[in-house]
């Protein structure tokens, strides 16, 4: 029987400029059998071209991670701040009325 072993600890840097973030409002995601890209790019209205501010390269292991930790982080959001409405899913129109 294997004895688990303990995590190792990362200390993690945040310079200035990444301490200040890039803010994004559109994500395009591509992938090849060993990577999982994800082009972070900002749309301004008006403007018919968006452009890319990082691009984030990871494996699809990471990739996975990142998804369930997205996962995990959005339920405790949830729960503190109630649903997250997302632009285009299905909507009760009928008022309240039954037929």
């Amino acid at each position: 029987m294997e004895t688990p072993q303990p995590q190792q600890q990362i200390e993690v840097e945040l310079g200035p400029a990444q301490a200040e973030g890039i803010y994004s409002n559109l994500v395009f995601i591509a992938h090849s059998a060993s990577e999982v890209i994800l082009d972070f790019a900002r749309a301004l209205p008006g403007l018919p071209k968006a452009k890319v501010y990082a691009r984030v390269i990871l494996t699809p292991q990471h990739a996975k991670s990142l998804l369930m930790a997205l996962e995990q982080n959005l339920k405790n959001y949830e729960g503190q701040f109630g649903a997250i409405k997302v632009p285009g899913e299905a909507r009760n129109t009928s008022l309240g009325f039954k037929g």
